[in-house]
């Protein structure tokens, strides 16, 4: 048996693909008849059919789509073993794929990243930016080689995905010059279910982090009075610039328009044991406090471009340049 080939499952996978012959051949640049003799030589080493012809039409068999899923995994294993050999040249060129959600993404790593380049000039890094839920979801596919999130892996995932934190910011209650918050600058956790409030979207790292709070203080996420969800911290952002509503954001978001004075970050005063009299200089400061966590598959081959980007993140930590990191979430 002469068993089958590196080329045929990449032909196989491209008709696959396109359920088309001609349009497998022009992906591939080859010719027709040469992706029809690649399908027709493996199913008759093997007995089997690959795809029906109906018609001038195909559909995958069953045989065709177990040989699909066991395919890809091979070509991208394959994928990744050149990637790795290809660094093997002291890290002077390679690619390095992250996956990050929105906040970590535009605040907190390009910082990272130009350090990382500075060292390594050669190298070329992807980075895609989510939400949470999405970045997790690409770690666990192979589509990032490591991924950055503020929120929670889901339990479907953490048998697949490992995780550390890598980081941590605060977030904290934002409004704009038109909410009578602006003048008072701090309030009690009563009044939070007071105002109007502006949101992230379900699945945002931001929001996730937002609502557990709100739970460790006591209060539904039903008692509040959302009139706007977002799917982008710069969308709620401008929403309350304007308008008269309330956001829980990043720090590291707002930085800028806190000190141009146009959103105040307003403190919260934890009086759940003394509820009725009036705030004083003894209470306690709510805080929001969530950490940033590096993501990556427990099994997949993890390449040396990734290895060192890990932990130049992790030593990062540990110089103690992000101090909130050992607080958790109140």
């Amino acid at each position: 048996m002469a068993g089958m080939t590196f080329e045929q499952l990449k032909i196989f996978l491209a008709v696959a693909q396109h359920l088309h012959f001609t349009r497998a051949a022009e992906e591939l640049y080859i010719t027709q008849p040469a992706v029809s003799a690649a399908i027709h030589n493996l199913e008759q080493e093997y007995g089997v059919k690959l795809f029906h012809r109906i018609g001038r039409h195909i559909e995958i068999a069953e045989a065709g789509k177990l040989l699909q899923v066991e395919a890809q995994k091979i070509l991208d294993q394959v994928s990744l073993t050149e990637r790795g050999l290809r660094e093997l040249n002291n890290l002077q060129r390679g690619e390095l794929k992250l996956g990050s959600s929105l906040t970590i993404g535009n605040y907190w790593l390009p910082s990272k990243i130009s350090e990382f380049k500075s060292q390594y000039p050669g190298i070329q890094i992807n980075c895609s930016l989510a939400n949470t839920e999405e970045i997790c979801m690409g770690t666990a596919t192979g589509q990032f080689d490591l991924g950055l999130v503020e929120g929670d892996v889901k339990p479907a995932l953490q048998s697949t995905l490992e995780y550390e934190i890598v980081g941590s910011d605060r977030l904290q209650i934002v409004v704009g010059q038109k909410h009578p918050w602006f003048e008072w600058g701090e309030i009690d956790l009563s009044q939070l279910t007071q105002t109007l409030w502006v949101m992230r979207e379900p699945g945002s790292g931001t929001q996730q982090r937002f609502e557990e709070a709100l739970q460790n203080w006591g209060i539904n996420l039903s008692e509040l009075d959302v009139i706007l969800v977002f799917n982008s911290g710069e969308m709620t952002k401008a929403a309350i610039e304007e308008g008269v509503g309330a956001i829980g954001i990043s720090e590291l978001m707002v930085k800028k328009e806190i000190q141009l004075g146009t959103l105040r970050a307003i403190r919260v005063i934890d009086n759940r044991e003394a509820k009725g009299t009036m705030p004083t200089a003894g209470y306690t400061y709510a805080e929001i406090v969530r950490p940033f966590f590096k993501l990556k598959h427990r099994q997949r081959f993890q390449t040396a471009l990734s290895k060192v980007f890990e932990q130049m993140l992790i030593s990062s930590m540990l110089d103690g340049s992000h101090q909130h990191v050992s607080k958790s979430v109140i």
